[in-house]
C-alpha cells in the first residue's frame, strides 16, 4: 500500500462523514442568476436550490429568492436570465437573504453545474457579513462528468463533441427535459437530474463514499474552464 492510500485511509478514519455511501449523503443543488460574470463588481439576482439525499430528488423542499442587486442590472443579462430590474426594486439585498440561504444548506454538500461561479459570489458575500466563506463542501457535475469521461464511460452522453459540455448540452445528451433555462430554481432542477444520471456511472466506476465523490468532483477541477461569457449563458 502506497502513501497516498495510507493517507487516505487515516484521514477517512479520523472523519467518518468521508465513509458516508453515497446513497446517504445530504445534498444541495443550486444555481445563482447574475449580473454578470465579476465576483469584483457583479451581484447575485437570484438563488435557487432543491435538496437530495442520494440520488432522491425532494421537490416539495425548495429554496427561491430573487435578490436586489448593488450592480447595474443591463440588457445583456437580461436577456439569459429574464428577471428585469422592475421585478427586483422591492426585493430584499442579499444581506436580507445570505442568514436563510446558509440555514436552508445546513451541513450538506453542495451540488452545482461550473460552482465555483456561485461560491465565488457566495463566499464573497459571506465573507463580507459574517467573516468566513461557506463551510460546506462542494462537488461540481462538470467535474464529475470529466472524471468518468477521461475513463472512457460507455454511454453516447460522453462521447460529446465539446470537453466541457455546459449544463444544457449534458440535459440533452441524457434527455432530461428543460422547461425554464436560466432561472435559477429550473438550472437547478436540472443540475439535480444531471447528477443523478452520473452517479451510477460513479458508483460502477468505483466512488462508494463521500470521500471519492468529493475528490472526483472538486470544483477547482474546472476552474481553468471558466472564461468569458455574460451572466450564465454557456453554462
Amino acid at each position: 500500500m502506497g502513501f497516498t492510500e495510507v493517507w487516505r485511509g487515516l484521514w477517512r478514519g479520523r472523519n467518518p462523514e468521508a465513509q458516508r455511501p453515497l446513497e446517504a449523503i445530504p445534498f444541495t443543488v443550486l444555481d445563482t442568476e447574475l449580473t454578470g460574470l465579476d465576483d469584483r463588481k457583479d451581484d447575485i439576482v437570484s438563488i435557487g436550490a432543491l435538496r437530495m439525499r442520494g440520488g432522491r430528488i425532494a421537490l416539495g423542499d425548495t429554496f427561491q429568492r430573487l435578490v436586489r442587486p448593488g450592480a447595474t442590472l443591463d440588457g445583456r443579462t437580461v436577456v439569459v436570465h429574464r428577471i428585469t430590474p422592475s421585478q427586483l426594486e422591492e426585493m430584499p439585498t442579499i444581506d436580507g437573504i445570505l442568514g436563510a440561504f446558509l440555514e436552508y444548506l445546513g451541513e450538506s454538500i453542495l451540488v452545482g453545474h461550473c460552482i465555483a461561479i456561485d461560491l465565488a459570489f457566495l463566499n464573497r458575500d459571506a465573507k463580507r457579513l459574517r467573516g468566513r466563506p461557506l463551510a460546506n463542501r462542494a462537488v461540481d457535475t462538470l467535474a464529475l462528468y470529466g472524471w468518468l469521461r477521461r475513463r472512457a464511460t460507455e454511454h453516447p452522453a460522453f462521447a460529446l463533441e465539446a470537453t466541457a459540455p455546459s449544463l444544457f448540452d449534458l440535459a440533452q445528451a441524457f434527455e432530461i427535459p428543460v422547461e425554464a433555462a436560466h432561472s435559477a430554481i429550473g438550472d437547478a432542477y436540472v443540475t439535480a437530474q444531471v447528477f443523478q444520471r452520473l452517479l451510477p456511472f460513479l458508483t460502477q466506476a468505483g466512488i462508494q463514499d463521500q470521500a471519492g465523490l468529493c475528490r472526483a468532483g472538486h470544483p477547482d477541477r474546472q476552474v481553468a474552464n471558466l472564461t468569458g461569457g455574460d451572466g450564465h449563458s454557456h453554462f
